[in-house]
């Protein structure tokens, strides 16, 4: 699993492979491509995604909070 634990603050300092990333992140989704599309955001603003298919939201504090214009969690 791709984690940059630099980017706590979602400084885009480091770069990883959000899609490699994200295939993780999302294997276990029900609905891939909407997952996939959604983390690829979160990871490009916040330079981090949280390792396993769910949950470990306080590793990528940014990743954790981003949110859509009706306030619900936009990163899976």
């Amino acid at each position: 699993m791709q984690v940059n634990a630099d980017a706590k603050e979602g400084s885009p300092n480091k770069k990883i492979d959000c899609g490699a990333a994200c295939s993780a992140r999302c294997q276990l989704a029900s609905r891939q491509k909407m997952c996939k599309r959604a983390c690829g955001t979160c990871c490009a603003r916040c330079s981090c995604v949280p390792p396993g298919t769910s949950g470990n939201r306080d590793i990528c504090p940014c990743y954790a909070t981003m949110t859509t214009h009706g306030g619900r969690l936009k990163c899976p």
